[in-house]
């Protein structure tokens, strides 16, 4: 019996295939990161674009009769931004060698350090199939190396087997434990972190009234709302948004089901009614991702109000597995969000930068389980 076949070819934008085509090529229920309309909207804004340097190098591959068996949202990165697993210093060594780093592939969503399927194929077959063929792509179109972020254990043993190095790295998410409600998660605290949690909320939501809007609920004056408030918070921290204003316009049109806007507005005083804070949740179908958020002024606790205990209660409401909060956050412990371990993969074309790469990938796992042995020790639940 001959070996199966297979041809792979590059979208160079994510609107070269149908939506229904690409979404019925993704694992495991619904990842809203991973949806054409997602994708789109991050291309049609101009987000991911040549220009921001996110050029769309989709692949698709077909088998011999031409049917769909296995994608990958792929890029063309000209910088590491917006990955949320930081390589630089692998990019500085290779720079020190005389050699370039940049141009690279980057197979991720771009912004989002959600995990989720990269190798979008429903066999083993599929998946080696896409990851082949980004390696090739790497060789002939001169790349320094290809990567892989936030994966699934499925991707990450198809790509260990292709010679692929794993990193690992923690992030802090909230599990549902069967709680009937959030009381029922404070009731699995200690006392005195279940105190300063009520302690923090009853704060936060003083002179606020908070809603939660989904769905059609969401109009257009609640993104301009929210636009404000990332934008504030991105240009103190980053310097500049990933995202603009575009984008969550196309959020709107496309996917406001699977989305829940949290937003706090005055109440009572100079500032009733008036909006000061939102923070911006995507639904999937084992997990609520907490995304953006911002405020247009400085209140205690309402960040954590906000950003992770409505979080916690619309997920119980939802009766989703986890609340994902996005990167970094050792202060999400004491919220009641738990280190997990989060997974990438990562080819080198210099064989020199892959051995060296290696070898610090060995120790910095060993780091990193270590770290997050000892800060699960630190969770605020109550001991056995």
């Amino acid at each position: 019996m001959s070996d199966p076949t297979y041809t792979a070819r590059i979208l160079t934008q994510i609107s070269d295939v149908t939506a229904s085509d690409w979404d019925a090529l993704i694992p495991h229920g619904t990842h809203p990161f991973l949806s054409h309309r997602f994708l789109l909207a991050a291309e049609e804004s101009g987000c991911a674009s040549a220009e921001t340097g996110w050029m769309p190098r989709h692949i698709w591959v077909e088998d011999d009769t031409g049917t769909a068996i296995g994608a990958a949202p792929l890029y063309v990165k000209s910088h590491s931004q917006g990955e949320y697993v930081f390589d630089h210093a692998w990019a500085d060594a290779l720079a020190r060698a005389g050699m370039e780093y940049y141009p690279k592939l980057q197979c991720c969503v771009p912004f989002t350090p959600a995990t989720g399927p990269r190798l979008l194929a429903a066999t083993e077959l599929g998946r080696q199939a896409v990851a082949g063929a980004m390696m090739q792509a790497c060789v002939e179109w001169d790349m320094s190396g290809v990567h892989l972020t936030f994966l699934t254990p499925q991707d990450r043993q198809t790509l260990s087997e292709l010679g692929f190095a794993a990193r690992e790295d923690r992030q802090f998410h909230f599990i549902n434990r069967d709680y009937a409600d959030f009381d029922a998660f404070l009731a699995s605290l200690s006392s005195r972190k279940r105190k300063n949690i009520r302690k923090e909320r009853k704060a936060a939501q003083e002179g606020v009234t908070i809603k939660r809007l989904t769905g059609d609920d969401l109009k257009d004056e609640h993104w301009d709302i929210f636009y404000r408030c990332y934008l504030d918070t991105s240009q103190r921290k980053w310097g500049r948004p990933y995202l603009n204003r575009e984008f969550f316009d196309r959020m709107q049109q496309t996917m406001r089901d699977d989305i829940i806007l949290v937003m706090a507005f005055g109440k009572g005083g100079a500032m009733d009614g008036d909006p000061i804070a939102a923070a911006l949740n995507y639904i999937g179908s084992d997990a609520l991702y907490g995304r953006n958020w911002g405020a247009l002024i400085d209140k205690p606790f309402l960040h954590f109000e906000l950003c992770y205990y409505q979080a916690i209660e619309a997920g119980l409401e939802l009766g989703l597995p986890r609340v994902e909060a996005g990167a970094q956050g050792e202060h999400k412990l004491a919220r009641g969000y738990e280190p997990v371990v989060t997974h990438s993969a990562h080819w080198l074309a210099h064989p020199g930068l892959m051995g060296a790469v290696e070898d610090y990938l060995t120790r910095e796992r060993a780091a990193v389980e270590y770290e997050v042995n000892i800060l699960a020790d630190h969770t605020p639940f109550k001991k056995a």
